[in-house]
């Protein structure tokens, strides 16, 4: 019989047969994924559902433009999958227009900028090195080259915001646009009192939620749509979609946004990535994904508390999101956070070196760790699992220089890790 697979059986081939190699490192990473606690606040496990459709035939079509304005044919079908994708994204957010074809969070506040900016025009963001992004100004990315950047930090006493201090100067430098979003503070945002000091200046609001955006679909975490003239995200992360971007806005800010994304910065979109969106806004819009968010903070909560038990302290006194950064100079002043978070995988507990708030390291070694739930909450774990985790961190620093004990720990991580399962259907 003359079959295509016949006629050009390559395209038939399954990635075992076509690169054993990719496979082989691939099914390497998905055993440290299931036999570790991964416990970075930025990261998350997709469903199955939404590696699925990324990984479809959807990947093969070229699309440049927007629904119903293609600069290419054959695009009926991936009209109706943007079209799907805005239309839930909308709806989850409860927002007047969304731009889902961002790659990135940075390149959804780079068009953000594009849109709202003229280069040289002052910004008002938090600084790095209390919690913000690379994105939001920082000298080393394009943010802070092409934009007069100030910057707000943390109270040295309290370690959160300061919006008197945001106001102040605010009235000082009178800036276009005030970013207010993090990826390291872990207290929660009061969105009104930013757009308070946004209309005291005149300037525009940018919430970045690209960290909080499931905890906001989740009802766990006040929304800044209301508040803000334009809202950016990633879609993974506490959203638990695939990793990408949006961006969302007011109804008058929808032209030039769009505008922005393409062709101002992009050309075709990922429409695969797209499609996977879609799945994950769906995913985000039943009950069961209300009760995960929740349980996050909860999880968080207990972490937090009982790393505090252990004697460790924490960058304002706890959390009130998904993340906590722990100060490593209140009890090991020599000890960097690059080396325990190094000491921490040997473990098989996975976290990322963070700069604390005034921190006397440079941000390569850095005095604290970040830790988050989202993934082992994914997992199914809960409270009493957290406190586990926090006496595991807690050994394994206590006893970094000892191999043996942070073997011992690894099989407890791996014994802890076999009773929550990732991805069943890949393991069998």
């Amino acid at each position: 019989m003359d079959t295509l697979e016949s006629r050009n059986p390559r395209i038939a081939f399954k990635l075992a047969e076509v690169d054993r190699q990719i496979v082989k490192i691939a099914s390497k990473d998905l055993a440290r994924q299931q036999n570790s606690l991964m416990l970075i606040p930025s990261e998350n496990y997709a469903s199955r559902a939404v590696m699925e459709i990324q990984g479809s035939i959807l990947a093969n079509k070229y699309a440049e433009g927007y629904p119903g304005e293609r600069y290419y044919n054959g695009c009926e079908f991936m009209d109706e999958v943007e079209s799907l994708a805005i239309e839930r994204a909308k709806n989850l957010f409860g927002v007047a227009h969304v731009n889902v074809q961002p790659h990135a969070g940075t390149q959804a506040n780079m068009a953000a900028y594009y849109a709202l900016l003229e280069p040289g025009d002052t910004i008002l963001s938090m600084s790095l090195s209390h919690g913000g992004h690379l994105s939001h100004g920082d000298n080393v990315n394009f943010s802070g080259r092409y934009y007069n950047v100030v910057t707000y930090g943390v109270n040295a006493k309290t370690e959160r915001i300061d919006m008197a201090e945001v106001s102040r100067l605010a009235q000082q430098h009178r800036p276009k646009l005030i970013v207010v979003g993090a990826t390291a503070y872990p207290r929660q945002f009061d969105f009104e009192a930013w757009r308070r000091i946004a209309d005291s200046v005149g300037a525009y609001l940018l919430a970045d939620i690209a960290h909080i955006a499931g905890l906001i679909a989740g009802g766990v975490h006040p929304s800044p749509v209301p508040y803000s003239d334009v809202v950016t995200t990633t879609t993974h992360k506490t959203l638990r979609g695939p990793r990408g971007a949006m961006i969302m806005c007011k109804a008058e800010y929808a032209d030039k946004i769009d505008r922005a994304v393409f062709p101002g910065l992009q050309g075709g979109p990922f429409l695969h990535t797209i499609a996977a969106k879609a799945v994950a806004f769906k995913e985000a819009s039943e009950p069961a994904f209300k009760a995960y968010q929740a349980q996050i903070v909860k999880n968080a909560v207990a972490l937090a508390g009982r790393l505090t038990e252990n004697g460790f302290r924490l960058v304002s006194g706890g959390t009130e999101n998904h993340l906590m950064l722990m100060d490593l100079t209140s009890k090991y002043e020599k000890l960097s956070g690059r080396q325990a978070a190094d000491h921490l995988e040997d473990a098989g507990i996975i976290v990322n070196k963070n700069s604390i708030p005034y921190d006397k390291r440079k941000p390569r070694t850095t005095s604290g760790i970040r830790l988050g739930t989202p993934m082992v909450t994914t997992r199914g774990m809960q409270e009493e699992q957290m406190h586990l985790i926090a006496d595991f961190i807690a050994e394994a620093l206590e006893g970094r220089q000892k191999a043996a004990i942070k073997r011992r720990i690894r099989t407890k991580v791996q014994e802890l890790c076999a009773q929550f399962p990732i991805y069943e259907y890949l393991l069998s």
